[in-house]
């Protein structure tokens, strides 16, 4: 991992460097909007359109050169890592698909659970899953097919359950100890993960309550009229070994490359495909994530043409040159991470970058270290959680084959969080840990 405390301003701060990503969201939202249809603009059209337009403006010299900058950003390691984990992800997705897994699954949840807690039960699944994985997009492959299965079964909308999904695997990306963004965090802020734990867990687990009673309010609408059909344990067993090893701490790529050959050889034995239909079935998988590593290729050498060409450290520049108070300068944390995580969609880096400026920062105006840690982390999730490029939602919805805009408006503990850490800062909460104390 980059050394946290070596990232400093590289680059000369200017504002125009932001406009691609500008550009990126006037194509895709607004004009969605305006239309009326999320799927009248591709989010790839959006991505093409704001990435020439970032190649065309940027610095650099010859086209030749700008070209190659922006391909660096594309093949960047952790963009690269991320497009490996989609292809596994389809893989897994559509052969646990074909020989029943999914179907056998929802099954044994709707024969657990009663028809108002099916929504509320998934959060709490995500929640305890993506705490003990400390990765919110291993949560989101491992339960994103379960959810849109059982919306089909009960007519509740894909998207709600897949906002579901989502904001359990971000409660767990917050908090869990093994998460890159706690160990970013407290790193950088100088403070023990238990202790920044200690903050964190009073601001979000309450907002956590509070989300998991809105799904149970939603969920009241959904009767028991369904049909459960008999409980295949042996078809279960893919998706129970995939979530005992993501719990214990195994690497995504392994958990899913397990999860492959396991339900490879569960739908040989039951006959739910020959050999040749295993290989057709992951194949249209990583067919189905096409449209998805697309996006993030696009996403990942626009995004490094603003870091490069300074719109980053205008941002920063901007957020830390009028701070009066230490309300203030918490506040300007809150925006710095969050600005930061919105032009590089990805939290981890958005704290390698922002970390050491929020340091300064909190040792400026007193802020305890642990409270910095807390703030940078929260917020840093609660941006990665909403935006429709960043990994979770692309992958959520390229499980469940709808758009990233239409999860967004059921990202209940995503926005909640942000809005609960805002009172915190209004209101010095905990105020055990706002008084000042180093």
């Amino acid at each position: 991992m980059t050394d946290p405390n070596s990232s400093r301003l590289h680059h000369a701060p200017n504002p125009w460097a932001l406009t691609p990503l500008v550009v990126f969201l006037l194509s895709y939202l607004v004009v969605s909007i305006i239309a009326g249809d999320f799927y009248k603009m591709p989010i790839t059209v959006a991505f093409v359109i704001a990435s020439v337009v970032a190649i065309a403006m940027s610095k650099g010299g010859k086209l030749s050169n700008r070209i190659e900058q922006f391909c660096r950003g594309a093949a960047n390691s952790n963009i690269m890592l991320m497009v490996l984990i989609f292809i596994f992800a389809g893989a897994f997705a559509q052969t646990a698909k074909a020989m029943g897994a999914v179907d056998a699954t929802v099954n044994l949840a709707m024969s657990i659970l009663p028809g108002n807690l099916l929504a509320a039960g998934i959060f709490l699944a995500a929640c305890f899953i993506s705490i003990s994985v400390g990765t919110s997009v291993g949560t989101i492959v491992a339960l994103a097919p379960v959810a849109v299965g059982i919306a089909g079964k009960t007519g509740m909308p894909d998207a709600l359950m897949l906002g579901v999904v989502v904001s359990g695997a971000m409660f767990g990306d917050n908090l869990s100890f093994i998460s890159d963004t706690t160990i970013v965090a407290t790193r950088t802020q100088g403070c023990n993960m238990n202790d920044k734990f200690k903050v964190n867990i009073r601001i979000a687990l309450p907002i956590a309550i509070l989300t998991g009673i809105i799904y149970v309010l939603i969920g009241s609408g959904v009767g028991s009229g369904y049909e459960t059909g008999p409980i295949e344990w042996v078809k279960v067993l893919p998706y129970l070994v995939v979530l005992i090893t993501a719990i214990c701490g195994v690497n995504v790529m392994m958990v899913l490359i397990v999860g492959i050959i396991l339900s490879g050889i569960v739908g040989l034995l039951t006959g739910g495909f020959d050999i040749w239909g295993w290989n057709a079935s992951m194949g249209l998988g990583i067919t189905n994530m096409g449209e998805l590593i697309i996006v993030t290729l696009l996403a990942g050498g626009m995004l490094e043409m603003i870091r490069y060409n300074g719109g980053i450290d205008w941002i920063i520049l901007k957020l830390t040159s009028r701070i009066r108070s230490s309300k203030g300068a918490e506040g300007s944390i809150a925006a710095l991470i969050s600005f930061a995580n919105l032009c590089t969609a990805n939290n981890t880096i958005a704290l390698i970058m922002a970390g050491p400026i929020a340091k300064d920062i909190a040792d400026r105006f007193k802020i305890d270290p642990r409270r910095s840690a807390s703030l940078l982390d929260i917020f840093s999730c609660f941006v990665q959680g909403i935006i429709p490029y960043g990994a979770q939602l692309l992958m959520a919805a390229g499980l469940g084959h709808v758009s990233p805009i239409e999860i967004m408006q059921y990202l209940y503990y995503p926005y909640l969080l942000g809005a609960g850490a805002l009172l915190a800062i209004a209101f010095n909460y905990p105020r055990k840990y706002s008084q000042n104390k180093r």
